[in-house]
């Protein structure tokens, strides 16, 4: 049986809401909350739903619990927490939840983390240097993740992820594309069981360039980069400008795209899936999956909150899991 874990997100947010309401549900792998068991049951008490908290026990056998129960590794507050609230007294205990689920997945305890969001402004209001999930588990795990995005089948992978638009460009290189590009088609094959990935790439220019008139990354970076990767057995197409790549045509047979920056490729795949978009990093020796929207401050304790994020991340980290553990000889 896989054993997940559910980091709870900024407690003032709505992760403690998704927590409690994702136990609202039986389930056939053991999904353990990491945070505060007084803070869930509070949540879950405003909430006016029933929680019957069990303690994790790394030790024993994992176990599928019924609905209305939860697992929970109980971490400390740094402060007692207001609802929609922000306390960057607790910016150290968010951290530590992160820190439990990778040296967990580390040490193969949870097959997978799962993440609610945090607010990262509080966590630098509190002193702590925090640029995002991504980039504090790429440190955590001495690695140099990907950001991947996914609504259903619909997969987009970013280039260069939280850039200023001026310095994109620069950090556009033959390097960093091949390695994204490794990372991509290498994890759409081993944890999505995809045997021969296509991946669409965008240009990073209008029109791609438009023969070098438009900018001349394509010719002298982009292009040269797909071709090296082709003779090696990549299925790649493009660069394809990016204002006709995302249609149908172009991606009924495409397992992911490449986007070369943030909002060249998320706007889309949001539009075409938000509130069940799942953000994947990839690149990692471990799992995760998280949410693709944010704290959500004045929604926590109300119960008007969409879950479908949520579950579409829990439903991956178990599709991925499965497919790894999969290929574990026994």
């Amino acid at each position: 049986m896989l054993r997940l874990a559910l980091t709870t997100g900024e407690p003032a947010g709505i992760g403690p809401d998704l927590s409690v309401l994702q136990a609202q549900s039986s389930r056939e792998y053991e999904l353990v909350a990491i945070g505060n068991r007084s803070l869930l049951e509070a949540r879950a008490a405003q909430l006016k739903l029933p929680l019957s908290v069990r303690t994790y026990d790394p030790k024993a056998a994992p176990k599928a619990d019924a609905a209305g129960v939860l697992c929970v590794a109980d971490l400390e507050l740094g402060a007692p927490v207001q609802t929609g609230v922000l306390d960057s007294d607790n910016a150290a205990y968010v951290l530590r939840t992160l820190d439990v689920a990778v040296e967990g997945c580390h040490a193969k305890t949870f097959n997978a983390m799962i993440t609610a969001p945090v607010h990262k402004s509080i966590i630098n209001d509190a002193g702590i240097a925090f640029t995002g999930h991504t980039e504090y588990l790429a440190d955590k795990s001495a690695s140099d993740p990907v950001m991947l995005l996914a609504a259903g089948d619909f997969r987009v992978a970013l280039a260069t992820t939280h850039l200023p638009l001026s310095a994109v460009a620069a950090a556009i290189s033959e390097q960093s594309i091949s390695r994204v590009l490794n990372i991509l088609h290498q994890e759409l094959t081993s944890r999505f069981a995809i045997a021969k990935p296509r991946i669409l790439v965008c240009g990073l220019n209008p029109h791609a360039g438009e023969d070098g008139h438009l900018g001349r990354e394509e010719l002298d970076i982009i292009i040269p980069c797909l071709e090296k990767l082709r003779a090696r057995g990549l299925n790649l197409i493009g660069p394809l400008p990016a204002d006709t790549l995302f249609t149908q045509h172009h991606l009924n047979d495409a397992d992911a795209v490449l986007a070369m920056y943030h909002d060249q490729g998320l706007p889309v795949l949001k539009y075409a899936g938000f509130g069940s978009a799942v953000n994947i990093t990839l690149g990692l020796p471990i799992i995760r999956t998280s949410v693709d929207h944010g704290t959500a401050l004045d929604k926590a304790g109300t119960g008007n909150i969409e879950t479908g994020s949520l579950i579409a991340a829990v439903k991956m980290a178990v599709s991925m899991a499965t497919v790894e553990q999969s290929a574990i000889p026994h």
